[in-house]
């Protein structure tokens, strides 16, 4: 019998539009003090808790002083000059609890190696594990291709846009129409489902190489054919309250769809007894 272990993966952007920084969040994954030259302001975590392992991946053509985190990540924020420039992607990955720490950290440096920094992106990551329940990474991984020489290339570029004679489009403004295009397919929305799938494989993989049962599963619920409901991610703050005795909003949502289930379940016992029984 095949045991279903927990799959997690959430991505967004780190943009200075919604008020936050690369090196923030850097220094977060970190547990550590990093100094922002953009906005001159230095981020503390070194209280935080619960930091397991943290590495810095490059790619071949990366300055090898970008090792050093604060380094790499205020050479982000130099690159980007507006007020909502996108700096970073961030992934939160739930690593399988049932694997040893050693293969837990093979595993995500694994995905992270083949996935992005063989791709051209600088990778930084850590793995938090605060009561030994909720093994987690953060990666964070940068946006802009990099030359031959190690320097930023732009993100994307812009062309004209040409009608079916060949010719540029004039707007009412005088100016010609444009559109944009990436230099790289990192945001190709197809992406985030390859991602998420490579996750699932590669865990499986591990699971099965350490002779667990366990295997996981990138897809909802509906496309597995599973006629549950999902409950929500509970997150590690909550998690520790919850263990306190603190009854928080998510954890009562989950208590209330796993005993939704378990009607669901007993209901549709009572149909195939029904159904047996006529």
């Amino acid at each position: 019998m095949i045991v279903i272990a927990i799959y997690h993966m959430s991505a967004k952007v780190v943009s200075r539009g919604a008020g936050r920084s690369a090196v923030a969040a850097s220094a977060y994954l970190s547990c550590s003090r990093m100094y922002n030259d953009y906005d001159g302001v230095q981020h503390d975590y070194t209280r935080k808790q619960g930091l397991i392992f943290q590495e810095v991946l490059l790619p071949p053509k990366a300055s090898p002083e970008w090792k050093d985190r604060e380094q790499l990540w205020n050479a982000v924020e130099r690159a980007e000059k507006t007020k909502d420039s996108r700096l970073a992607r961030e992934f939160v990955v739930a690593l399988p609890i049932e694997l040893p720490r050693k293969a837990q950290i093979s595993l995500l440096r694994d995905f992270i190696q083949n996935n992005f920094v063989d791709m051209g992106m600088c990778a930084d990551f850590a793995i938090h594990d605060t009561d030994g329940h909720n093994p987690h990474a953060h990666i964070l991984l940068t946006m802009r291709p990099l030359d031959e020489k190690g320097a930023w290339l732009p993100k994307s570029k812009k062309e004209y846009v040409l009608d079916e004679n060949g010719e540029k489009i004039r707007l009412p403004s005088g100016r010609y129409k444009t559109r944009k295009v990436d230099l790289v397919d990192w945001n190709n929305q197809e992406n985030a489902e390859v991602w998420r799938k490579v996750w699932a494989d590669l865990a499986n993989e591990f699971l099965e190489r350490n002779n667990r049962p366990e295997r996981i599963d990138h897809r909802s619920y509906e496309r597995q054919g599973i006629d549950q409901l999902p409950t929500v991610h509970v997150g590690v703050a909550a998690s520790q309250m919850e263990k306190k005795g603190v009854v928080t909003d998510r954890g009562e949502i989950n208590r209330m769809i796993r005993k939704t289930n378990r009607i669901i379940r007993e209901i549709r016992g009572y149909i195939d007894e029904l159904r047996e029984w006529l």
